[in-house]
């Protein structure tokens, strides 16, 4: 036990007396300047004990004179505050203001000067401008009025509960820090209305500066207390796009240390669950925390992406993920591949599949089940706006959805490749999308394409009802070539393909071009001409020569299909005939 006893005695440079503890946590440079007279109490904190003077705690402190008073043995020479909040520290610095030594009060003790204050009852009943009423001037003067500042103490506060709580200390930060917060966003605001309106036209004008420098020092709080100034500015109005870049923060700065890097780690081991913990905390309290959801969210994908694949790896609640997967579907428009590749919490399976696809199955699901309930923007518009024609090239829902199922045939692609993946959660995914979603198939035919050479043995029926997917009709020129020669699909699909692209080739030569499979795309993409001259900048006997030519590669070509039809359709009766037997 470390002891403040009684040291040496010296003479200062004002002619007084002082005293220089000499125990084993003395400190450099401390002098305290009290009597000759031998300490009369020993004050108990922890594994420290100061011996010092009943009369300059008393005349200060209310507590310590209370206990003097009611204790039953009127020469106690030792009392154990233990509790007292700052511990050592707290008490060293409060027992010098009681004999007089002007103490610094800083960001780092002020906390903890305050609630120390209040635990010793060092209020102004016993003396004027007590430590209480110290500390609370430095709050009010130095603290309160500025955010960093702020943050700054209410990050001391968190080892000084309860005391710090009782004495609402906690809560008078909170909502300095929300009120100076909105005030600063308001200025903020002003000053660019001053920007935009009166000088417009000067060019130099220099853009809003941010006013979210203050959220980057929120990263040094608990989760509890940072849930609680984001629960305090959301109320005071803060922006959402302000509000997004803070959880973006602290959530990047909460969660770098807790990934795991070292291979040799073991799944299911204490360490491994712990850390797994830790990042089921954060992600639910960030979720809780986000924005309203909406089609305008101020909310990233990526954020959104990255927050659900570690709310899957840590085993979050249901609601927590079901929270984020719709989310992400009402933005799903505005993703890319990366968003959408959501690892498989695959612990304690060794044979499961590398992304999970149940997530995205009703991420995809809740995109194309929006409607008008589903989002608040739409409210504000008209009833004939809200409308929309799946099938108008020009309406909103179509062009988000023609993005959505591009994005989906990517996706395909790339789960195609797990050896692991079911077929049924390939083909659920795969038939997801409305006929309207896709002009072109061929993003879908090559994602079956791959799927069916990853995965050669698949029943025959569930090949079939993967090639059943595919709109052969809206298959390329190029796409049709080579599902023609495909022996990877069912001799069924090889024959439509076949088909159509006879009939697509019987309307070439017609002089159709296109017109039977391709009449939406060539409608909404209307060819322009390189160059301003007419039709008629090409002379009439160069135009016929062009056409006699195509013609005979046409009817050639036609000649092959014919050739490979025939030979696909005794394959198709052969097969038919073994099935039978």
């Amino acid at each position: 036990m470390g002891v403040v006893t009684v040291g040496e005695l010296k003479t200062s440079i004002s002619g007084k007396r002082s005293f220089r503890p000499s125990s084993t946590i003395r400190h450099a440079a401390t002098e305290w300047p009290i009597s000759d007279v031998s300490s009369d109490v020993t004050i108990e904190i922890g594994a420290s004990s100061f011996a010092l003077h009943k009369f300059p705690l008393v005349s200060r402190s209310g507590r310590i004179r209370r206990l003097l008073i009611e204790a039953k043995d009127a020469t106690i020479s030792r009392m154990n505050l233990s509790l007292i909040p700052g511990g050592p520290e707290a008490f060293e610095l409060a027992a010098k203001f009681c004999y007089g030594i002007n103490i610094e009060i800083t960001l780092s003790n002020v906390a903890m000067l305050r609630c120390a204050a209040h635990f010793l009852e060092m209020t102004e009943e016993f003396v004027q401008k007590n430590l209480e009423a110290r500390t609370e001037a430095y709050l009010k003067d130095t603290v309160l009025p500025n955010i960093s500042n702020s943050i700054s103490v209410l990050h001391r506060c968190e080892c000084l509960s309860p005391v710090s709580e009782e004495i609402n200390l906690v809560n008078r930060l909170i909502n300095a820090i929300a009120n100076n917060a909105c005030k600063e966003q308001l200025a903020s605001g002003l000053l660019k209305l001053d920007h935009n309106f009166p000088m417009k036209t000067m060019p130099n004008i220099e853009p809003e500066t941010p006013s979210d420098w203050w959220g980057k020092s929120l990263s040094v709080l608990n989760l509890e207390f940072f849930q609680r100034v984001l629960t305090a500015v959301k109320s005071k109005g803060l922006k959402q796009d302000m509000i997004s870049k803070i959880l973006i923060n602290y959530t990047h700065n909460s969660l770098q240390g807790l990934v795991i890097r070292d291979p040799h780690i073991v799944r299911g081991s204490l360490l491994d669950m712990e850390l797994q913990k830790k990042q089921r905390v954060i992600v639910e309290a960030m979720v809780s925390l986000l924005p309203t959801q909406s089609r305008r969210s101020s909310v990233p994908m990526a954020f959104l992406s990255s927050l659900l694949k570690t709310a899957i790896a840590s085993s979050a609640s249901t609601s927590c993920r079901s929270d984020l997967e719709r989310r992400i579907g009402l933005l799903l428009d505005q993703a890319i591949l990366e968003d959408i590749l959501i690892p498989a919490n695959s612990y304690g399976n060794n044979h499961g599949t590398m992304y999970d696809t149940e997530s995205i199955l009703r991420i995809f699901s809740i995109f194309l089940n929006l409607g008008e309930d589903d989002d608040e923007d739409n409210r504000m518009r008209d009833e004939s706006e809200m409308a929309y024609d799946f099938d108008s090239p020009g309406s909103p829902k179509q062009s988000s959805i023609l993005k959505v199922s591009k994005l989906l045939d990517t996706y395909l692609a790339e789960i195609a490749l797990d050896t692991n993946l079911l077929p049924s959660k390939f083909i659920a995914l795969a038939e997801l999308l409305p006929d309207h979603a896709r002009i072109i198939s061929d993003g879908l035919y090559r994602a079956v394409d791959i799927f069916l050479k990853v995965h050669p043995n698949i029943k025959d029926s569930e090949r079939y009802r993967l090639c059943k997917t595919i709109d052969c009709q809206k298959l390329s020129q190029e796409a049709c070539s080579h599902a023609a020669q495909n022996e990877r699909l069912p001799v069924q699909m090889a024959v439509q393909v076949l088909y159509f692209e006879q009939i697509r080739l019987r309307n070439a030569m017609n002089g159709g071009h296109n017109q039977f499979f391709f009449g939406t795309i060539n409608s909404q993409f209307p060819q322009r001409s390189s160059s301003g001259a007419g039709s008629g900048a090409i002379s009439p006997r160069d135009n016929y020569a062009s056409v006699r030519r195509e013609n005979r590669e046409l009817k050639l070509e036609v000649a092959r299909m014919r050739m490979r039809l025939t030979d696909l359709e005794k394959d198709h009766v052969s097969m038919k005939q073994e099935l039978d037997q």
